[in-house]
């Protein structure tokens, strides 16, 4: 007798367990689920979009630096020009 006392309960402990897996399984879906409906109505961005606008954001920085560094190069060359004199005439009126 005790030991079919023990087999049942046994057996509607593991049925518990496995109940409760299954409800936090459920749980989980829902959640992702409900999570998901919220980014699309607040209209985030996915995490692949998010990362390639990070990617074009660090190519235009380095393009923006390299092309603040050449106008730099270019002024100090002009500056150079015009404190040598060099600069004053227009190209057209200069002899050939």
């Amino acid at each position: 007798m005790r030991g079919s006392v023990a087999d049942d309960l046994a057996g509607v402990a593991g049925g518990a367990i496995s109940a409760l897996a299954g409800l936090r399984r459920e749980m989980g879906e829902l959640l992702r689920s409900a999570t998901e409906e919220a980014a699309q109505r607040l209209d985030l961005a996915a995490r692949e979009e998010v990362e390639v606008l990070r990617e074009l954001v660090a190519k235009l920085a380095r393009e923006q630096e390299a092309l603040a560094a050449r106008v730099a190069a270019l002024e100090a060359r002009l500056a150079d020009q015009v404190s040598t004199g060099e600069g004053d005439t227009p190209p057209a009126a200069q002899a050939p």
